[in-house]
């Protein structure tokens, strides 16, 4: 085994053979990501693109395998160029993990949240385990469901992916691997042994055969958390806006609905439309063209949105008490929501390696 980085580094890389392994450790930050961690996994995964046959992720502590990305950093300095340089890396890691040759394998094990999301659901494989939070909260922040949110969640079963993207509602567990976030479940315990096995494989076939042995049917244990709603989040959260879905969750009247009510009038209403689109607007788009427009939104939200009063109220002064602009949904600007998908003022736009030569940002 060779080893690259010193135990300092916020990211691991160790070569075992043909294999590689990633390690985020940043565990008193809760594995949240930075725009070095960001370009230190690029790096890593490009230097292996071509030399690898498996390459796998996973992080320091039983806490949370990534929390999300460092947004406080970006809003506290409001600085749009360090958001436009922080996301098109992101987003740039994001697609090359969708497009990867080498077999990618994440253990999601603990907290796996908005950029967290990004380095794990868009790879071939993701183990979850008892202790695995996932969530998209980015609606509570003054943000979107971004990292390809777009492009993943309106794939999961019915409106499950919108309801997931609007309310930032928490799956645990088996529950993450029931709704089809996690592809495997594999109790905490055994992830050494699996990660030794998997460092042994030879094959593809040999790959899935080690995780089938490992993992949990998807139908065993107790019912999905979420099964006796799924009815009425196809129903409610199918209407065609977001104003749509608060009136039919009103009609529907039941302790569910009220709850969710609750949790959506927390929200920002211009996240909740914005997100509302993404999601409509990524169903019928490719990962890399997703990508592309929420790298747009993210600029603009960088530029004037609620996300920086967002994070002030949740992750700053944690008063829980963000003053949205506006405050209602009746009040949200149909233009400017079109402004939010539209080019951005300096003509730059989101290129990958493969589109040529990249944008000056």
């Amino acid at each position: 085994m060779s080893t690259d980085s010193s135990s300092s580094s916020l990211v691991l890389t160790d070569e075992v053979g043909s294999k590689g392994v990633i390690t985020l450790n940043r565990p008193k930050a809760l594995n949240a990501i930075n725009l070095e961690m960001v370009q230190l996994i690029y790096g890593a995964m490009k230097r292996w693109e071509n030399t690898k046959s498996l390459v796998i992720v996973k992080s320091v502590g039983e806490k949370a395998f990534c929390a999300g990305g460092d947004v406080r950093a970006i809003t506290e300095t409001s600085n749009v160029e360090l958001a436009r340089q922080f996301f098109s890396t992101e987003y740039g890691l994001n697609a090359l993990i969708g497009s990867y040759r080498p077999t990618y394998i994440a253990f999601i094990d603990g907290i796996t949240m908005g950029g967290g999301v990004g380095l794990s659901v868009h790879g071939k494989y993701r183990i979850a385990t008892e202790r695995t939070m996932f969530a998209m909260p980015e609606t509570a922040i003054g943000l979107f469901p971004d990292v390809g949110g777009g492009y993943f969640l309106p794939r999961l079963e019915g409106r499950l992916g919108l309801y997931l993207g609007l309310t930032g509602y928490r799956l645990k567990g088996r529950d993450v691997h029931k709704a089809g976030v996690a592809t495997h479940y594999v109790e905490s315990k055994n992830l050494p042994a699996l990660e030794q096995q998997l460092l042994a494989t030879t094959s593809a076939t040999e790959v899935e055969s080690v995780l089938d042995r490992f993992s949990e049917s998807k139908d065993a244990g107790v019912e999905f958390v979420l099964a006796k709603h799924l009815r009425q989040i196809d129903e409610c959260f199918g209407a065609p806006t977001v104003e749509g879905i608060f009136k039919r969750l009103e009609t529907d009247g039941s302790e569910w609905a009220q709850s969710t009510l609750s949790t959506l009038h927390k929200m920002s209403p211009t996240s909740m439309v914005v997100t509302q689109k993404q999601l409509e607007l990524g169903a019928k788009m490719d990962l890399k063209t997703c990508l592309k427009m929420e790298y747009r939104l993210a600029v603009h939200h960088a530029i004037d949105s609620d996300f920086k009063e967002g994070v002030r109220a949740m992750l700053v002064d944690r008063d829980q008490k963000p003053r949205w602009k506006p405050a209602t949904l009746a009040e949200v600007d149909p233009v400017r929501i079109e402004k939010y998908f539209g080019p951005l003022p300096d003509g730059s736009e989101l290129q990958f390696e493969d589109d040529g030569p990249k944008a000056s940002l």
